[in-house]
C-alpha cells in the first residue's frame, strides 16, 4: 500500500493559491484513476483506490499546511506503513513554474508543511516538488505562495496536473526518473510566459533616467545644412574649409 499526500490549506479561501498545488495534483489523480469518493479520516480528506494494481490511499490533510505531518503521520501509523511508503505532492519556490522534480529525503527548504512531515514521519519519504517560481525577494514570498494562480497560468498548470495524474503509475512503481521524464515531455512547449513578462515589467529604470524619458523615443539629431548662407556662416564660425 502507498500513501499519496497532496499538501495545501483547506477551505475555499485558499483553493486557488499556489500553496495548494499539492491539493490540485491529488484532485487530478483522484479524477484520473478509480478512487472512492472523498471521506473524512485522520484529520484529512481521504480516498481509497488502485493505480497500476497497487492499493493507494490519497490524502489531503485538513490541518492547515503547517500541521500536515500530524495527519499523514496518523495515517502512516494506522496502516502500519513506513516513510518509504509515502509520496508527498507540494509547491516548490526554488523551481520554475511548470517544473517537477522528485527526490527522497533531504531538507525542507523552508517549507512548513515539509517540516511538519519530517517531524511526524521521518525524512525518508518521496517528495514530488511542483515548481511555482520565486517572487524574487524574501519579503514577497508569503503573498506569492498565498496568492492565487493567474488565469494565464492555466495554460501550463492544467496540462501539468493532468500529466502528473496520467503518469502516477510510474510514481507508484517507484520509477521516479521515468515519471519526471514523461511529465517534462508533456509540459514541453507550455512553459509559462507570465513570469517573464512580470519580470520585464518590473525592470528598474536606469539611474538618472526618468520614466518620461524612458517612455519617449530618442529624437534623431537635426542634420546641419550643407549649402546656402547658413552653411557658409557655420563653416566660418567653426573654421571649416
Amino acid at each position: 500500500m502507498l500513501i499519496i499526500a497532496g499538501l495545501g490549506n483547506p477551505g475555499p479561501k485558499y483553493q486557488n493559491n499556489r500553496h495548494n498545488v499539492g491539493y490540485m495534483a491529488a484532485d487530478a489523480i483522484h479524477r484520473r484513476h478509480s478512487f472512492s469518493p472523498w471521506s473524512k479520516k485522520h484529520s484529512a480528506l481521504i480516498a481509497d483506490g488502485r493505480i497500476g494494481g497497487e492499493k493507494v490511499l490519497l490524502i489531503k490533510p485538513q490541518t492547515f499546511m503547517n500541521l500536515s505531518g500530524q495527519s499523514v503521520g496518523e495515517a502512516m501509523r494506522f496502516h502500519k506503513l513506513s516513510p518509504q511508503d509515502i509520496v508527498v505532492l507540494y509547491d516548490e519556490l526554488d523551481l520554475a513554474p511548470g517544473k517537477v522534480r522528485v527526490k527522497t529525503g533531504g531538507g525542507s527548504g523552508g517549507h512548513n508543511g515539509i517540516k511538519s512531515l519530517d517531524a511526524h514521519c521521518g525524512k525518508d519519504y518521496r517528495r514530488v516538488r511542483i515548481g511555482i517560481g520565486h517572487p524574487g525577494a524574501k519579503h514577497l514570498v508569503t503573498s506569492h505562495v498565498l496568492g492565487d494562480f493567474a488565469k494565464v497560468d492555466s495554460e501550463w498548470l492544467d496540462p501539468l496536473l493532468e500529466s502528473i495524474a496520467d503518469q502516477a503509475e510510474l510514481l507508484v512503481r517507484g520509477d521516479d526518473a521515468g515519471f519526471m521524464s514523461k511529465v517534462a515531455q508533456a509540459a514541453q512547449g507550455k512553459s509559462p510566459s507570465a513570469p517573464a513578462a512580470a519580470a520585464a515589467s518590473q525592470r528598474p529604470v536606469p539611474k538618472g533616467q526618468s520614466h518620461i524619458r524612458q517612455a519617449r523615443p530618442r529624437q534623431p539629431a537635426v542634420k546641419p545644412p550643407e549649402n546656402g548662407p547658413l552653411a557658409a556662416m557655420l563653416k566660418k564660425l567653426f573654421n571649416r574649409d
